[in-house]
C-alpha cells in the first residue's frame, strides 16, 4: 500500500466493502488466505498473531480473546506446580542469552526474605530490531498476565517494565493496560480473590544500549547511572534494592500465559529439542518483504531470507546479520543453518534479541563491522578499561581498512583485541562487542585483504576506493550533474562534455544517480560499476 491508497480505504471500509485493487492475488485468483501469502505462509504466529485482532487499549478485546484465563488456571496452582510446568516447557529467555526461564524463576524463588521484584526488560536498543515494542504497542496485557504469573511464581509483590522512552506509544499502551488490569482486580491487593498481592509500575530508560543488561537495567531503575556491576552475586539473589529479583525479557512473559493455557507439553513440541517454541525477528534490509516475522525454532536461515524475506531481482544474497550490533555476520554458504541457540552459537554468532538484516552483494562486510563496531564503543559504559579502549582501537583499525590505511598486522591485532575484549569484560555488551569483526574476519576475510592488499572496495562502498569520472563520448552535456552537484566539482556548458574536479568531489555519488545517459561512471579498483547501454 502507499499513502495515496488511504482514500479509498477508508471509504471502502466505511461501506462495508473491499478495495479489491489492492486485494493481494496469485494465479489469477482473486483472493487468497492469509496463510497462503508468501509472507506469512511460512510463519507461527503465536505471539504476534492477536496484535491485528486485538485494540491495545480495550483491556475487553483481550479478554474476548481469552485473555487472563492463563492467570486464573495459574492462581489455582501452587507456585511449584507453575514452575515446573515452565520448566517442562523448555521455554528459554528471549532477550539474548536463552538462559531456561523455569530455572530462572525456579533459582529466584528459592531465595530467603519476603521481599522480592519482577522486572519486565523492553530495553530494546538493537539498530533495527522493534520486536518488544510491537508486543507492546499492539498487546500489551499479554506481557502483564505473563509478569502477574511469573511474580505469582517467584513470590514478587510489585513489578516493573523498564521501557525506552523512545517507545512513546509502547509506554501509554503499557499505562493504560496497567490501569485497566488494576481496575478489574487483576493488579493490587488479592487479586482475584486468591489473597496473591501485585503491582506494576513503569520505568522509562534514557535510551542507553547498556542498559540491556540485567545489573545496568537495575541501577537505572534505582535512580543510579546504568552501568553493569559484577557478578555474582546474579540478581535473582542480590537485585532491585539488594532484594531477590526475576528479570525477563518482553517476549518471554508473553509466552508465559500461552504455555500455561495450553500446557507445557504443547509448546515443547514447537521447535528443536533444546530451542522450543517460536521466536520474532526482525527482517530488514536487502529483501523484498520487510517487517516482523514470527517462525518456529528450528527454521533455517535461508527459509527466512528467501521464502519469507524474498531476494531482490538481479541481486545475490551475501550475508545476514543476525543479533543485533552484538550478533554476528552469517554467510549465504551457511543459510541451511536451523535458527536456534546451539547452532547459531555454533557459528560463531548469538542469536540476540531477534535482529535480522539481510545484505547483499552491494554491502562491504568491513564497513558493516566498522559501523557495529562504532556503536558499541559508543554504547560502552566505560568501566571497564579492556572494553572501552579495546572497543575503541578496533573501531580506529577498521577505519584504517576502510580508508586505504590498513595493514594485515592490523587484522591479526583485530583478532587478538577480540580474544581479549571478550574475555576480560565484565558484562553481556563487551562480551559481545567483538562478534561482528571476529565473524567477518572468519568468513569474508577476502575483502579485508582486498581493502589491504588491492586498495580496492569489492562492493564499491568505501570512498576511499572510488572515483567517479565522465565518459567524454556519452555525456550530452544536459547539466542535470553540475546541478545537483552540492560541492559544484562539476564543470562544463551545456551541450558540450562535463567533467569532474577531483580535488572538490567528496564521492556523494549524487552525479551517478541522476546521469540519465550512463556518462558517469563509477570506478572502484579499476571496475565500472554502471555499465553503457
Amino acid at each position: 500500500m502507499k499513502p495515496e491508497d488511504a482514500k479509498s480505504i477508508v471509504k471502502s471500509t466505511l461501506d462495508g466493502g473491499i478495495v479489491d485493487d489492492l486485494v493481494y492475488k496469485e494465479d489469477g485468483n482473486s483472493f487468497i488466505h492469509l496463510s497462503e501469502i508468501p509472507f506469512y505462509r511460512k510463519q507461527m504466529r503465536i505471539l504476534s498473531g492477536k496484535n491485528p485482532l486485538v485494540d491495545p487499549v480495550n483491556v475487553e478485546d483481550y479478554i474476548a480473546l481469552g485473555g487472563y484465563k492463563a492467570l486464573v488456571r495459574a492462581l489455582q496452582k501452587s507456585p511449584e506446580e507453575i514452575i515446573g510446568e515452565i520448566k517442562t516447557s523448555g521455554l528459554r529467555g528471549r532477550g539474548g542469552a536463552g538462559f531456561p526461564t523455569g530455572r530462572k524463576w525456579e533459582i529466584t524463588r528459592a531465595q530467603k526474605g519476603k521481599v522480592k521484584y519482577m522486572l519486565c526488560n523492553a530495553d530494546e536498543g538493537d539498530p533495527g530490531a522493534y520486536m518488544d515494542r510491537s508486543l507492546l504497542e499492539g498487546n500489551p496485557h499479554s506481557v502483564i498476565e505473563g509478569m502477574i504469573i511469573g511474580a505469582y511464581a517467584i513470590g514478587a509483590g510489585e513489578g516493573w517494565v523498564y521501557v525506552r522512552n523512545e517507545y512513546p506509544l509502547a509506554v501509554k499502551h503499557v499505562t493504560i493496560a496497567i490501569e485497566q488490569a488494576r481496575k478489574l482486580g487483576l493488579l493490587g491487593e488479592n487479586i482475584l480473590g486468591s489473597g496473591f498481592n501485585f503491582d506494576i509500575k513503569i520505568a522509562r530508560g534514557a535510551g542507553a544500549f547498556v542498559c540491556g543488561e540485567e545489573t545496568a537495567l537495575i541501577a537505572s531503575v534505582e535512580g543510579k547511572r546504568g552501568i553493569p556491576r559484577q557478578r555474582p552475586p546474579f540478581p535473582a539473589a542480590y537485585g532491585l534494592f539488594a532484594k531477590p529479583t526475576n528479570i525477563n525479557n518482553v517476549e518471554t512473559l508473553a509466552n508465559v500465559p500461552i504455555i500455561i493455557e495450553k500446557g507445557a507439553d504443547w509448546f515443547a513440541h514447537i521447535g528443536t529439542e533444546k530451542s522450543k517454541g517460536t521466536k520474532i525477528f526482525s527482517l530488514v534490509g536487502k529483501v523484498r518483504n520487510t517487517g516482523l516475522v514470527e517462525v518456529p525454532m528450528g527454521m533455517t536461515v535461508g527459509e527466512v531470507v528467501f521464502d519469507i524475506g524474498g531476494a531482490l531481482d538481479g541481486k545475490r544474497m551475501k550475508a545476514v546479520q543476525i543479533g543485533g550490533p552484538s550478533g554476528g555476520c552469517i554467510p549465504r554458504e551457511l543459510f541451511h543453518l536451523p535458527v536456534d541457540y546451539e547452532s547459531l552459537t555454533g557459528a560463531g554468532v548469538i542469536m540476540g534479541s531477534g535482529g535480522m538484516i539481510v545484505m547483499d552483494e552491494n554491502t562491504c562486510m568491513v564497513d558493516i563491522a566498522k559501523y557495529f563496531t562504532n556503536f558499541l564503543q559508543e554504547e560502552s559504559c566505560g568501566k571497564c578499561s579492556i572494553c572501552r579502549e579495546g572497543t575503541q582501537r578496533m573501531y580506529e583499525i577498521l577505519t584504517g581498512v576502510t580508508e586505504g590505511r590498513g595493514t594485515e598486522e592490523g587484522l591479526t591485532l583485530l583478532e587478538e583485541l577480540g580474544g581479549i575484549i571478550k574475555d576480560a569484560s565484565m558484562c553481556g555488551l563487551g562480551q559481545t562487542a567483538p562478534n561482528p569483526v571476529i565473524s567477518t574476519l572468519r568468513y569474508f576475510r577476502d575483502e579485508y585483504t582486498a581493502h589491504i592488499k588491492e586498495k580496492r572496495c569489492p562492493a564499491g562502498v568505501c570512498k576511499t576506493f572510488i572515483q567517479y569520472m565522465i565518459d567524454l563520448e556519452k555525456c550530452t552535456g544536459c547539466e542535470l550533474c553540475r546541478k545537483n552537484c552540492p560541492q559544484e566539482a562539476v564543470e562544463g556548458e551545456r551541450k558540450k562534455p562535463h567533467s569532474i574536479m577531483q580535488d572538490k568531489c567528496i564521492k556523494c555519488g549524487i552525479c551517478y544517480d541522476v546521469c540519465e545517459f550512463d556518462a558517469v561512471v563509477k570506478i572502484t579498483g579499476g571496475k565500472n560499476a554502471k555499465n553503457s547501454n
